[in-house]
C-alpha cells in the first residue's frame, strides 16, 4: 500500500463515513470523499472487508460497502474500560456477532491484542461466573455464554501470528470449570508468539498413569536439552492443582531444569505443593512465563 496513509486513521475516518449512510456507498465513492487514490482504497476496503470490519453488498453493477453492527472506532488505551463493558453488554444479552464484531475490531487497532484478553475477556469471564453464582441465570443460559466466550478467543487464536519455535508451553484444566480461563491464557500465549499446546479439559485424565502419559506427550513436541518448557494448569481444586503438579513433578527430574511448573487456582495458606509459580492470577502466570523464558534464554 501507499506509504504516507495510517491505516488507523482510514479505519476512523471509513467507520465515521459509513455510520452516516444508511444506503451504503460505492468504493469510489469512499475514495472521492476519503481523498484517497482508488487503487489504493480498494485494497484497504478488502482488507477491512477481511477484518470483518465492512460488509459488501452487489446492487445491479454497483458494489456497495457498509459497516457492520456495533463497529467504532476506539483510542486505546484509555477506551479499554469502555469496550469491557460493551463486551460484557453484548455478551449477556445473547449478541453473538456484536460480540465477535468488537473483538476483530480490538484485535485489529491494538498494538497488543494481548491486552483484549487481560483487559476485555478474563473480566467478562469472571462476570459471567459472578452473576452464575449469584442465581441471574441458569446453567443452560451459562453453557451458551460460555461459547459465545470460547469462540470469541477463537477468533484471535485464528489470527496469523509469528511464533517462535523455541518458546513452548502446555496449558491443562484440571477441570471443565476451570477451561474458560485456560482458554484466555493459551489465546494470550499464542499473541506473544509461544508454541501452545492447549490441552483443554484434563479431568478424564486423573490417573496413576498420567505422568507416563504426559512423559510420552512431551518426548513428541520438545527437545528438553535444547529448550525450555513451560506447563500451566489451571484448577477449580486444591485437589486438582495436586495432582497435575505431582505429575509433573514426578517427570520432572528426567529433564534436569528445563521444565517449569505454574500453578493457577485457589489453594489454602498451610498447603504444600510443589511448583515454580502458584497465583491466582493469570496476569501474574503470563509475565512469570515470559520472564522465566528470557531468563534462561541469557
Amino acid at each position: 500500500m501507499v506509504k504516507g496513509y495510517q491505516i488507523n486513521d482510514i479505519k476512523g475516518k471509513l467507520i465515521g463515513l459509513l455510520r452516516n449512510s444508511k444506503t451504503g456507498l460505492s468504493g469510489i465513492e469512499i475514495s472521492e470523499r476519503l481523498k484517497i487514490n482508488r487503487l489504493t482504497m480498494t485494497k484497504y476496503l478488502k482488507v477491512f472487508a477481511a477484518e470483518g470490519l465492512l460488509k459488501q453488498r452487489s446492487i445491479g453493477n454497483v458494489n456497495l460497502w457498509f459497516i457492520e453492527d456495533g463497529m467504532e472506532q476506539y483510542n486505546f488505551p484509555e477506551d479499554f474500560f469502555k469496550i469491557k463493558i460493551k463486551y460484557f453488554e453484548y455478551l449477556t444479552r445473547r449478541k453473538e456477532n456484536l460480540v465477535y464484531n468488537l473483538v476483530r475490531n480490538c484485535f485489529h487497532s491494538v498494538d497488543q491484542p494481548m491486552k483484549i484478553i487481560t483487559e476485555i475477556i478474563i473480566p467478562g469471564i469472571e462476570s459471567l461466573y459472578d452473576i452464575f453464582n449469584q442465581g441471574k441465570i441458569g446453567k443452560s443460559e451459562l453453557n451458551l455464554l460460555e461459547k459465545i466466550i470460547s469462540n470469541s478467543l477463537q477468533i484471535i487464536n485464528l489470527e496469523s501470528v509469528e511464533s517462535d519455535p523455541k518458546k513452548k508451553i502446555i496449558v491443562i484444566s484440571a477441570d471443565y470449570q476451570s477451561t474458560l480461563l485456560s482458554e484466555a491464557a493459551s489465546t494470550s500465549f499464542h499473541t506473544e508468539g509461544w508454541q501452545v499446546y492447549s490441552l483443554g479439559d484434563m479431568s478424564s485424565a486423573i490417573d496413576v498413569l498420567f505422568d507416563l502419559d504426559l512423559q510420552k506427550f512431551l518426548s513428541k513436541i520438545w527437545k528438553p536439552r535444547m529448550e525450555e518448557m513451560m506447563i500451566v494448569v489451571f484448577s477449580s481444586t486444591e485437589e486438582g492443582l495436586k495432582f497435575f503438579a505431582e505429575s509433573v513433578n514426578t517427570i520432572e527430574s528426567k529433564f534436569r531444569r528445563n521444565l517449569h511448573l505454574a500453578l493457577c487456582g485457589k489453594v489454602e495458606k498451610n498447603t504444600k505443593i510443589k511448583a515454580d509459580l502458584l497465583t491466582q492470577d493469570i496476569e501474574t502466570v503470563l509475565q512469570w512465563s515470559k520472564t522465566t523464558f528470557e531468563s534462561s534464554a541469557d
